[in-house]
């Protein structure tokens, strides 16, 4: 899938971690705020974590860790920070970082209350070398009237429902509507720990003796379908037995979906217009024998397809170019089929990423639906007769799922929809075992 487009960031400021000891709690959370800051200024959680690294390289692998777990549980817990400092706060702070340095500090208060002390004296320490605004005093001031107060802020919280649901408002009455039965579990779900799922790759290894040399390192699985594994406990990919050797790939089961339904057959010509990472390219070449171009906008992200299909010793030609703009790309030839896993708000996996809370806005779901239709349009001229398309999105939202496609199909005399799990198309609403995708099968008329 293409990397969805964001708002343009404002230019982040480098880090402030120079100062602080390299084992500190001080400097995870200053580090971790300099993450949230840069989110807020409309960059994605990757990109500012990877300035971080690139700033600090000598950062020890555990401190790292400790970043990315205060970073990513702080925006899980979108609009409760905010709206406890709303309430503390006499002014609003005019300075981006020390306010995400307080968002930081008040998840770790409510996740840790055992360790308030510390917390209060390392989100102090962090205040005071980062030096900016002279805030040390409103800091401490800020933080010890919160834990005052736990009590009457935990019962305001409880009240107000962005906070109570950890999403934006817009998000929850826009789910509310449109899953008038399961909004609440798809916002649930939506603040979990995701899960960890690998595909084993069948030419190189069986599923049993994949789960068996994990089990022998420590690493309980079970099976999921044919070729998949849930982790009981997730862990560093990098550091399981027999990733490097192209035995396994990570995936959500809910993408291990996609191969499997596009139906490909041995020798046809078939095209992954938005490949990125790679994931489903790869799992198209382990299934079967055929002759795949795997396209990506973005040449660093289709680099990583490269680099996925070298791991697991497979073979694709794979391009850095738009799927819109066929003429660029295309020799004419008419593929058998197309997957179509197209740019979305992606959010059906804002458990995964949950700086997308923060990011999206309402009218993003409108510019992600054209941008759809625009590559379904450029598309369905490539497919050969009785050739099939399957479109698929890691959003729950109906504007970029079912309406999409039936406006499509609706526009066009020799499209048929064909059946998934016995219906015109699967909704995979996200749960303790996947995430959420939605998939529809389009084959072209002869």
């Amino acid at each position: 899938m293409s990397k969805p487009p964001t708002r343009s960031p404002r230019p982040t400021r480098p880090p402030a971690l120079a100062p602080l000891a390299p084992d500190s709690l001080a400097l995870a959370l200053t580090a971790a705020a300099e993450a949230i800051a840069a989110v807020r200024a409309g960059r994605s959680l990757n990109d500012g974590l990877a300035a971080l690294w690139r700033a600090y390289p000598e950062l020890p692998a555990a401190q790292r860790g400790a970043v990315m777990d205060l970073a990513y549980g702080t925006l899980r817990d979108c609009g409760r920070g905010d709206a406890v400092l709303g309430r503390l706060l006499q002014n609003p702070l005019t300075e981006e970082l020390n306010h995400a340095l307080l968002l930081v500090a008040w998840h770790r208060l409510e996740t840790r209350p055992e360790q308030a002390h510390t917390i209060v004296d390392q989100t102090v320490e962090a205040s005071a070398r980062i030096a900016r605004g002279g805030l040390k005093g409103l800091v401490n001031g800020v933080l010890r009237n919160a834990l005052r107060q736990r009590d009457t802020l935990t019962a305001f919280l409880d009240r107000d429902e962005e906070a109570r649901l950890r999403h934006p408002l817009w998000w929850i009455t826009r789910l509310r509507k449109q899953f008038p039965q399961d909004w609440e579990a798809i916002l649930a779900a939506g603040n979990l720990h995701p899960p960890m799922s690998l595909r084993v790759n069948p030419r190189r290894g069986s599923r049993e003796a994949v789960a068996a040399r994990l089990a022998e390192a420590g690493h309980a699985t079970r099976p999921l379908g044919e070729q998949g594994l849930a982790m009981e406990r997730p862990a560093p990919v990098a550091a399981l037995p027999g990733f490097a050797e192209g035995l396994f790939s990570v995936q959500d089961w809910g993408a291990q979906q996609a191969a499997p339904q596009l139906d490909v057959r041995p020798g046809m010509r078939v095209l992954d217009a938005c490949a990125a990472p790679g994931g489903k390219t790869a799992h198209m070449l382990e299934l079967v024998d055929c002759e795949l171009l795997a396209l990506d906008a973005d040449a660093a992200r289709a680099s990583r397809v490269s680099d996925n299909l070298q791991r697991l010793g497979l073979q694709a030609d794979v391009r850095t170019a738009d799927a819109r703009r066929a003429a660029d790309w295309w020799d004419g030839r008419p593929f058998d089929r197309i997957l179509a896993d197209v740019p979305c708000s992606a959010s059906g996996v804002v458990r995964r990423h949950p700086d997308i809370k923060w990011l999206r806005r309402p009218e993003d779901i409108g510019s992600f639906a054209t941008i759809q239709a625009e590559i379904l349009e450029a598309l369905w001229p490539l497919l050969g007769p009785g050739g099939k398309m399957l479109y698929v999105t890691c959003s729950v939202f109906p504007e970029e799922n079912s309406l999409q496609v039936a406006r499509f199909a609706a526009r066009h005399a020799d499209c048929a929809r064909l059946p998934l799990a016995g219906a015109l198309e699967r909704s995979m609403l996200p749960n303790a075992d996947h995430d959420g995708f939605y998939y529809a099968l389009l084959e072209k008329q002869s």
